[in-house]
């Protein structure tokens, strides 16, 4: 990171006090992202020693950020980065509040530069845009259990679930995956109440949860709502490294282990089979409950074949959640999980005391969409609309990904993760981007801390973009791109006056 301070020009003959220049040179720095939120300052020893300067000046500069909003000092630590991007009104309809953002992320994504309208390429959204949802076929399946179940639709359902649902997600949705019986199903109001829930029934304050890094952000707030500490291991292209791996599990002693082994959010990366095995293993020989989140495994473009844990699972230590909302319609918050007869009175507990019981409408009516073979034909559509626009988003960043960019291609899921070079300034391709209407996730919203690779990286979906914007799109934000990194080499080259 102090390389980066040697960029800073300051001209003692200048008319413009020295600590107004350093002042500003930090400030712009942070406005395009180069020192991103919460990074530390150096001390101001180290600043004075750098710029060859009084120690009297980068304290007067230091102070100047913290008086114009940018920086913030903690007693004994240090001088920090604050987040300098001014919230506006809540945007009518922002670009990826279908996912679980915490609040100051949120600034960093619904600022007043980036909303999507009808000339959106929407490369920020995993969720599916409207336009796929099958309206048709589940009002005929509304309108049936209506007429079939009168007034019995819309009563209190069992906290485990409508048991039918249970019999047809054990008998379809898992034939040949998982073996289990419809009472090993348990009926969640999406993926996020299943985490929370689970939260709920095994976690106490101060217990550990081991995440990967990146993750799904989601998670890592109802973990700390829960007054869980985290641990975190950085996820390569086939999973974590298993010494890593073993050794915060013997540390930390985590109670959970939350991961998405396939097509993980946001990497898109998959844990080898190998790797599948050693973590089931390394589980029971510490004794943790494993939450295998199933985001898109349905989305296997490459034929890869992997099986869920749960399915290796021989000792009841794997909770498997799926969601439906990235191939149904997201509002109606359906989900389930499959579970040992050994945990689940945990969380039935944990769920009922939540909200009582899933909507038994939607329950009911998702029921009879299956049994009417109406599930299998949807997700035969999706599957072949998202692997049109996996492929043409993936040959498009082929033609036109700068080198200095790296990407790699997963094979499957709705993200792509892209690895920009060391201080790329995402922030000013964020803003940028949104200026040419196109919108996309910064890495930094996945992570749990302050990790050095956080900064670099941004996530690409093609869950809501058409497949005729894509190639246009993935063009001009690559032409964007190697403008920034052009600007961004010669800042990097500058040599103190």
């Amino acid at each position: 990171m102090l390389e980066l301070f040697k960029s800073i020009s300051l001209n003692k003959d200048s008319c413009t006090p020295l600590y107004i220049q350093l002042c500003d040179a930090l400030k712009k720095m942070i406005s395009e992202g180069l020192l991103p939120t919460d990074s530390r300052l150096p001390s101001i020893r180290r600043m004075a020693e750098q710029l060859d300067i009084n120690q009297v000046t980068a304290v007067s500069a230091y102070k100047q950020l913290e008086k114009e909003g940018y920086a913030y000092s903690r007693p004994g630590s240090g001088t920090y980065v604050t987040n300098s991007l001014k919230t506006a009104e809540p945007a009518a309809n922002v670009a990826i509040l279908d996912e679980y953002y915490q609040s100051e992320e949120l600034s960093v994504i619904s600022n007043d530069q980036i909303r999507i309208h009808e000339n959106t390429i929407n490369f920020a959204s995993a969720t599916p845009a409207s336009d796929l949802f099958p309206v048709e076929n589940f009002k005929v399946v509304l309108n049936e259990v209506l007429e079939r179940d009168k007034g019995n639709a819309f009563n209190y359902q069992d906290s485990h679930g409508y048991y039918p649902l249970m019999e047809s997600i054990s008998n379809v949705l898992l034939k040949d995956i998982i073996a289990c019986e419809a009472a090993d199903v348990q009926i969640i109001s999406g993926a996020q109440q299943g985490i929370d829930v689970i939260s709920k029934a095994f976690l106490s304050h101060g217990d550990y949860v081991l995440t990967e890094s990146p993750t799904y952000t989601g998670a890592i707030a109802v973990f700390k709502s829960r007054g869980a500490q985290l641990a975190d291991i950085q996820i390569g292209e086939d999973g974590p490294d298993l010494a890593v791996l073993e050794y915060k599990l013997k540390t930390c002693k985590p109670k959970l282990i939350y991961t998405i082994p396939s097509f993980q959010n946001p990497t898109g990366y998959s844990y080898s089979n190998r790797k599948r095995a050693e973590l089931l293993k390394l589980a029971e020989k510490y004794n943790a409950i494993i939450i295998e989140d199933d985001y898109v495994s349905d989305f296997d473009f490459d034929k890869k074949g992997y099986l869920p844990l749960k399915s290796l699972d021989t000792g009841g230590r794997v909770i498997y959640i799926k969601s439906f909302s990235k191939i149904f319609m997201p509002g109606l918050r359906l989900g389930f999980m499959v579970i040992s007869s050994e945990l689940k009175h945990k969380t039935l507990e944990a769920k009922h005391t939540t909200d009582i019981s899933t909507s038994g409408l939607i329950q009911r009516a998702f029921d009879l969409y299956i049994r009417k073979g109406f599930w299998n034909t949807h997700l035969e559509f999706m599957y072949s609309i998202y692997k049109e626009r996996y492929l043409e988003l993936t040959n498009s960043l082929d033609k036109h990904l700068p080198n200095c960019v790296k990407y790699t291609k997963p094979g499957g899921g709705l993200n792509i993760w892209i690895e920009m070079p060391y201080g790329f300034p995402v922030n000013s391709l964020l803003k940028k981007a949104a200026a040419n209407d196109i919108v996309f996730a910064p890495g930094r919203v996945f992570y749990s801390g302050n990790s050095p690779q956080s900064i670099n990286n941004i996530r690409l979906s093609f869950a809501a973009v058409f497949r005729e914007q894509i190639e246009p799109g993935i063009s001009k934000l690559c032409e964007i791109i190697k403008s920034l990194n052009s600007i961004r080499d010669s800042y990097v080259n500058i040599r103190i006056l």
